[in-house]
């Protein structure tokens, strides 16, 4: 009787428990690879912040284009 309950415990420490961990680990693994609200929103103004610099640019090539026309091939 000492015998069956030393396997069982053995069995249930051997099996349930490694099996217990690696669904945690999965599953914070899972969530971690998902953006924060703070990161979304840092993404997006990110992405505006861009799309402004962008359109700077572009403004400033325009201007660059009509008083100097030859810019672009100088170095």
């Amino acid at each position: 009787m000492g015998d069956t309950i030393l396997v069982l415990g053995i069995l249930a420490l051997t099996i349930p428990i490694p099996l217990l961990i690696i669904l945690h680990y999965t599953t914070r693994w899972k969530k971690s690879r998902e953006l924060s609200g703070s990161d979304e929103k840092m993404l997006e103004d990110l992405w505006s912040l861009a799309l402004k610099m962008e359109a700077r640019v572009e403004t400033l090539e325009t201007i660059l284009d009509e008083s100097e026309p030859d810019w672009r091939n100088k170095s």
